[in-house]
């Protein structure tokens, strides 16, 4: 399966990621997640999305990448293994699209087979690039939100409850783990994931709470964080599976946690299926 990884911090942090790396652990299959990689690393409203359909060890992009500094609040990246859809740019994830003015990214890590039949798209929605199962629930779910961004940013809870819907439509469909964002609240669902026995089944994601301070910085497995700013602030890493050090805790099935400025601000637990 692909892999995710996200940090949601209160002040812009120097986030690293080492792709290569990345796209080896949790990876229970020689070769690792060889399909592509990208990121998203928001600057207020907007973010600099950033991929490519190649293996992240052939990627001379990514070496470039991986040597400069993003200052962000907050990044968003996945690695792909593919399994809906030919390896091309337009499979290649986080998803992005322009909803209210906000720049909207969307990340899936799972299997929804026969999603297009199962829940086609209806007029009003936006429409996929690629192929993706990934692609075409994304557009699913702006179609749902863009009715609360009418006038004004909408509440956590009213953006959440859509979420919630969302992923109570997924997940009997397949694993459904995702991560979701509008550049102001990280909102990420934990469902089910390919184990290290091969066996799908949770936790398919992880939640990590720190103190970021300049002088301590969280790093393995391809990934290094480090706060831009003196003092202590909160910082939140969400992954597929604990990457480094901490009490990473793993996700309920079904647990939706909405993160915002480095704080959960918000959780809600999902009805098994």
């Amino acid at each position: 399966m692909c892999e995710l990884f996200a940090v949601n911090s209160a002040r812009p942090a120097r986030v690293r990621l080492r792709f290569a790396e990345f796209a080896l652990h949790g990876a229970h299959v020689h070769g690792g997640n060889p399909d592509g990689w990208g990121a998203a690393y928001f600057d207020g409203a907007e973010a600099h999305v950033l991929r490519e359909p190649v293996p992240a060890v052939q990627s001379a992009f990514v070496r470039v990448l991986e040597d400069h500094d993003f200052h962000s609040t907050l990044v968003l990246s996945h690695v792909r293994r593919a399994s809906r859809g030919p390896v091309a740019l337009a499979n290649t994830q986080p998803f992005s699209r322009e909803l209210a003015g906000r720049r909207h990214v969307f990340a899936h890590n799972g299997d929804l087979p026969d999603i297009q039949t199962r829940w086609p798209l209806g007029p009003g929605c936006w429409k996929p690039i690629g192929q993706t199962d990934s692609e075409h629930v994304f557009c699913q779910l702006l179609r749902m939100l863009a009715p609360l961004w009418q006038r004004e940013i909408p509440s956590v809870e009213a953006r959440l409850d859509v979420v919630a819907t969302f992923a109570e439509g997924l997940r009997p469909i397949g694993p459904a783990n995702f991560l979701y964002t509008d550049g102001d609240v990280l909102f990420a669902h934990a469902h089910r994931r390919r184990q290290a026995d091969g066996v799908v089944r949770t936790p398919g994601l992880h939640l990590l709470r720190r103190k970021a301070a300049r002088s301590h910085v969280q790093e393995a497995a391809g990934m290094q964080v480090r706060s831009s700013h003196a003092g202590d602030h909160p910082l939140i890493m969400l992954a597929s599976v604990p990457l480094g050090d901490g009490n990473w805790e793993a996700l309920a099935e079904g647990e939706i946690v909405a993160l915002r400025e480095g704080r959960l601000v918000a959780r809600r637990s999902g009805g098994l299926a």
